[in-house]
């Protein structure tokens, strides 16, 4: 459950980055109040009233509203991305290279399991008995 975890906020931080510092652009084509054309990757298609009728965005604006509906437009709305990330370069002293390399060696040797069970006293016989001490103190577990 942990590297699950663990994988899920690894790639959710990878994907933060990757949509923080991208920038993308969408562009439009309104004829009068119309959308006519939408497009993410490309440029968009003018429509042909606008090549028949060449007008200026001012004179648009002073025409009444039926010739109005003859103006054509071009939106491009730019969604820019961040370009300010630079990775950080502390410079470590030499001390403090040391701690960190025995803080890590020793922290991972915390989680090391091992093997077996490791008896120490496998191989060692137990001392000869030469006089029953529970007998001469008389202490009798119950």
């Amino acid at each position: 459950m942990k590297e699950v975890l663990r994988k899920i906020a690894s790639i959710s931080m990878a994907l933060i980055v990757l949509f923080s510092t991208m920038s993308f652009s969408v562009d439009m084509h309104y004829c009068g109040e119309h959308l006519v054309d939408f497009s993410l990757f490309e440029e968009v298609d003018t429509c042909i009233m606008k090549t028949e009728v060449a007008r200026s965005s001012t004179a648009c604006n002073v025409m009444d509203k039926a010739l109005e509906m003859h103006c054509c437009s071009d939106v491009e709305v730019v969604i820019e991305g961040q370009d300010d990330l630079k990775t950080s370069s502390n410079q470590l002293s030499l001390d403090q290279q040391v701690f960190v390399a025995s803080f890590v060696y020793c922290y991972i040797n915390l989680f090391e399991k091992f093997d077996e069970n490791v008896v120490p006293f496998r191989d060692y016989s137990p001392p000869p008995l030469i006089r029953d001490v529970q007998i001469l103190d008389q202490t009798f577990l119950i």
